[in-house]
C-alpha cells in the first residue's frame, strides 16, 4: 500500500550561476517541477518549493579569470538574471537563494564536520598538476598542452575543443596553466572521500528493490553504476573559491562542488523556515517521516541525486532519503545538441525580448514536447504549429466562442440552464471524470499525458459548440441556446482550473475574465463553477496567432550563431580522398545489438561494449564516454565493423572491432544506430 505523507518537498536542481538559464534548463527541469508544485498547491497539500543557485566550483572561476573579475561578482551578476528568469516564466519557488549565503557555509561545512567526526571519510594521497609560481593545484579545465590526436597547441585538459576528443591531463604534450602559461609539475596531495562502496548493498536494496516504480532511465541509470561497483569520490579538492574545509591543516581546500550542491536545498530551506516560522521547522520538512522528498533534475544529475546524495544522508543518519526523481532526458535545439560555450540556445532572458508575453507558449511547448523518457528537439516551426494548431485553434477559439456568444447574446451574465439533451450529458459525461484522469497522471510525474488530457477539454467544448451552432440556433430556438452557452461556460471554467500548474499566466487572464475568484483542484469536473445570473467581465483573446516572420527572425538567429561557429573552425571536417568501391568493400560493417555497456576504470573517455553480432558476443572499446552514459546504450542496435584488427590498450582490455559514431558541428558525437529492429549481425552494404 502506498504510504501517504503529512508533506512535500520539492527541490529542483541548482544552475549554476556562471551564465543565464536556457530552454533545456526549463524543458529538462523547472516547467515540470513547478507544474507538480501548482498542482499539489490546488490539492490544498502542504509542499514547499526549493530552489538556489549553484555559485562554487570551476566554471565560476573560469568565467571570472576570463571577465578579469572575481567569482563573487560573476555569480552576483548571474544569480540575479537567472532568478529573475524563473520569475518571468511562473517558476513558483518558496525560496530561491544562494550556496554563497552564510546559512549555507554554515550548514555544508557542519554537515562535512559530522561526517569526518564519525569516520565517515577515508584520506586518499594522489599526484595532481601544480603550477609553483602560484602555489595551486590546476582543475583540467585549467591546464593546457598539445592534443595528442590533432596536435591543437590550445587543447584543455578534459577536451580538444578542435577535434572533439575527450582527453585527461595526462594525455596532453606540455602541459601549461591555461590562465598565464606557466610549467606544470607533479605534487603530492591528500583528500578526503566518501567511500561509495560501503553504501553498494545498501543501495542495490534501497534503489534496484525498493523503488522500482522510479522512471525506467533514472532505474537505468542507477543500475549501470551499481552494476559497474562503486568506488571512493573525493568530496574535498584544492581551490580557493568554495567552503572551506573545517579541519585542522586543510588550508587552501574546499569542499568539492558536488558535495556542498545538494546540502543547498537544505540550508535554503533553512533560510526560508527560519523567515517564515509559520512554515515549522527546516528539520520537520527533512527529517520527520512523514515528509516526502521529491528531486526534480536532469539526467546529468542522476547519480548525484540517487546515488551519492542519498549515500551522504545515509552516511549522516538523521535525513528522509527520496521518495522519487523523475529526471528527464535533454532536450536539443533544431536537431543539435544545446551548446553554452557555442551559443547554441535559445536564452530564456531573451526569448520575452524576442516574444513579449508569450511565457505560457514556451511553457506549453515545452511541457507538449517534455524529453520526458528520450531526448526529444525543439524546433521554431514546432512552436509556431504548437501554439497556431493548438492554443489559438482549439483553446483559445472555444473559450473566445463561449465569452463572446455570452457578451453577444446575454451581456456577459451566465445564462439559466435549461432541460438536458441526450447530447448535453453527453458531454458533460466525458468532463466528469477529468480530476481523477489528471491526478493519475500527475502523480505519476507524466505531464506530458497530462497536459493532453486538460487539452482534450477544450476539444470536447470546441466540438460541443460547433455541433450545437448557438449562433444558428439563437434565431429558432433561444432557450436552447441559454442551456449551450450555460455548459460550454462550465467548461470554460474548468479550464481555468486545469490548466492551471501548464499555463498561469493565461490561467489568471482567463479567471479574470470569467470573475472566478476562487477555484481548488477538487471543483474540477464540476457543472456549476459558474452560477446563473454571474456578471462576467469583457473578453479578450487568450493567445494570438504567431506569423512566419516573426519565426523566421527566430530561425535566422540561429543560422548566424551557425555561421559564426563555422568561421570560428566549428564546421564538417572536408571530404577524403576518393576510394575504389573494392576498398570500401573490404570493410564488413555489421548491426549488432548492445548487451553490455560500462566504463573502463581510470580511462574516463573510454565505455567498453558487450556487443551479440549474431556469431559470438564480442568487445568493443570507443571514446564516446564524454556523450552517453552506459545505460543508454543497452539494448539498441548500433552499426560498427567486425574486421577491424584488434586494438590492445594499455590496460591490457582489447578492442574487436569500431562502432561506427558521427561528430556534428559542434562536436559531439552520436553513436549509429538504425531506425527498425534487424537480427544481430545483419550486414550493411
Amino acid at each position: 500500500m502506498e504510504k501517504k505523507f503529512k508533506r512535500t518537498l520539492v527541490t529542483s536542481a541548482l544552475p549554476y550561476a556562471n551564465g543565464p538559464v536556457h530552454i533545456g534548463h526549463l524543458a529538462g527541469v523547472y516547467v515540470p517541477a513547478d507544474i507538480y508544485v501548482r498542482y499539489l498547491r490546488l490539492k490544498g497539500e502542504d509542499v514547499l518549493f526549493i530552489g538556489g543557485s549553484d555559485e562554487h566550483g570551476v566554471p565560476v572561476t573560469i568565467r571570472a579569470k576570463k571577465e578579469g573579475c572575481t567569482p563573487q561578482d560573476v555569480v552576483d551578476r548571474y544569480h540575479k538574471l537567472i532568478k529573475q528568469s524563473f520569475e518571468d516564466f511562473g517558476i513558483s519557488f518558496d525560496v530561491y537563494s544562494r550556496t554563497t549565503s552564510a546559512i549555507h557555509h554554515k550548514l555544508a561545512s557542519d554537515f562535512f564536520r559530522k561526517l569526518y567526526d564519525d569516520g565517515k571519510f577515508v584520506e586518499i594521497e594522489s599526484e595532481q598538476y601544480y603550477d609553483e609560481e602560484t602555489h595551486e593545484f590546476l582543475t583540467d579545465r585549467n591546464i593546457k598542452g598539445e592534443c595528442p590526436h590533432c596536435h591543437n597547441a590550445d587543447a584543455y585538459g578534459d577536451q580538444c575543443e578542435k577535434c572533439g576528443s575527450t582527453l585527461s591531463p595526462d594525455e596532453l604534450i606540455n602541459p601549461v596553466n591555461a590562465i598565464n602559461g606557466n610549467p606544470l609539475v607533479k605534487h603530492k596531495t591528500s583528500h578526503w572521500y566518501l567511500p561509495l562502496d560501503q553504501y553498494q548493498q545498501w543501495l542495490e536494496q534501497w534503489i534496484l528493490e525498493d523503488h522500482k516504480e522510479w522512471r525506467p532511465n533514472v532505474y537505468g541509470q542507477c543500475k549501470s553504476w551499481l552494476d559497474a561497483g562503486l568506488k571512493p569520490r573525493a568530496v574535498t579538492r584544492d581551490l580557493d573559491w568554495g567552503i572551506p574545509v573545517p579541519v585542522e591543516g586543510a588550508e587552501g581546500k574546499v569542499l568539492y562542488v558536488w558535495f556542498d550542491a545538494p546540502i543547498g536545498y537544505i540550508s535554503n530551506t533553512k533560510e526560508l523556515c527560519d523567515q517564515h516560522p509559520e512554515l515549522g521547522s527546516w528539520e520537520t520538512w527533512w527529517k520527520d517521516p512523514e515528509s516526502r522528498l521529491i528531486h526534480f533534475i536532469g539526467k546529468d544529475n542522476i547519480v548525484f541525486h540517487c546515488i551519492v546524495f542519498p549515500s551522504m544522508l545515509k552516511a549522516h543518519g538523521d535525513y528522509n532519503l527520496p521518495d522519487n526523481v523523475p529526471a528527464n532526458e535533454f532536450l536539443n535545439l533544431e536537431n543539435g545538441k544545446i551548446s553554452t560555450s557555442r551559443n547554441w540556445a535559445v536564452w530564456l532572458n531573451e526569448y520575452l525580448v524576442d516574444m513579449p508575453g508569450k511565457q505560457d507558449v514556451l511553457r506549453y511547448v515545452l511541457t507538449a514536447n517534455a524529453p520526458e523518457t528520450k531526448d526529444n528537439d525543439f524546433t521554431w516551426k514546432d512552436y509556431q504549429a504548437r501554439n497556431n494548431n493548438e492554443l489559438v485553434a482549439v483553446y483559445g477559439n472555444f473559450v473566445n466562442r463561449a465569452l463572446q456568444l455570452t457578451q453577444k447574446y446575454y451581456g456577459g451574465i451566465v445564462p439559466e440552464c435549461g432541460e438536458l439533451t441526450d447530447t448535453d450529458k453527453a458531454t458533460l459525461a466525458e468532463f466528469k471524470d477529468v480530476k481523477e484522469r489528471l491526478e493519475a497522471l500527475l502523480d505519476s510525474f507524466k505531464f506530458r499525458e497530462a497536459l493532453k488530457e486538460a487539452m482534450n477539454l477544450a476539444r470536447i467544448g470546441n466540438k460541443y459548440i460547433a455541433d450545437e451552432e448557438p449562433w444558428k440556433v439563437v434565431k429558432t430556438d433561444p432557450e436552447r441556446v441559454k442551456t449551450v452557452i450555460y455548459i460550454s461556460l462550465q467548461l470554460t471554467a474548468n479550464l481555468a482550473i486545469a490548466f492551471e500548474p501548464f499555463l498561469p499566466f493565461s490561467s489568471q487572464r482567463l479567471r479574470e475574465m470569467i470573475c472566478m475568484e476562487t477555484f481548488a483542484w477538487n471543483e474540477l469536473g464540476s457543472t456549476e463553477l459558474l452560477p446563473a445570473g454571474k456578471q462576467l467581465a469583457k473578453p479578450s483573446l487568450l493567445f494570438e496567432k504567431i506569423e512566419d516572420d516573426v519565426i523566421q527572425a527566430q530561425i535566422d538567429k540561429l543560422e548566424a550563431t551557425k555561421k559564426a561557429n563555422e568561421e570560428a573552425g566549428y564546421t564538417a571536417a572536408p571530404v577524403k580522398e576518393n576510394i575504389s568501391y573494392d576498398d570500401f568493400s573490404k570493410l564488413d560493417i555489421r548491426v549488432g545489438t548492445v548487451l553490455e555497456c560500462e566504463r573502463v576504470p581510470k580511462m574516463k573517455k573510454l565505455l567498453q561494449f558487450r556487443i551479440d553480432d549474431g556469431l559470438q558476443k564480442r568487445t568493443i572499446v570507443s571514446g564516446i564516454a564524454q556523450f552517453y552514459e552506459p545505460e543508454q546504450l543497452v539494448g539498441k542496435q548500433v552499426l560498427f565493423i567486425a574486421n577491424l584488427a584488434p586494438r590492445q590498450f594499455k590496460n591490457g582490455l582489447v578492442s574487436e572491432g569500431m562502432i561506427l559514431s558521427a561528430e556534428d558541428w559542434d562536436g559531439n558525437i552520436s553513436v549509429t544506430t538504425i531506425d527498425r529492429e534487424v537480427k544481430p549481425g545483419s550486414c550493411i552494404s
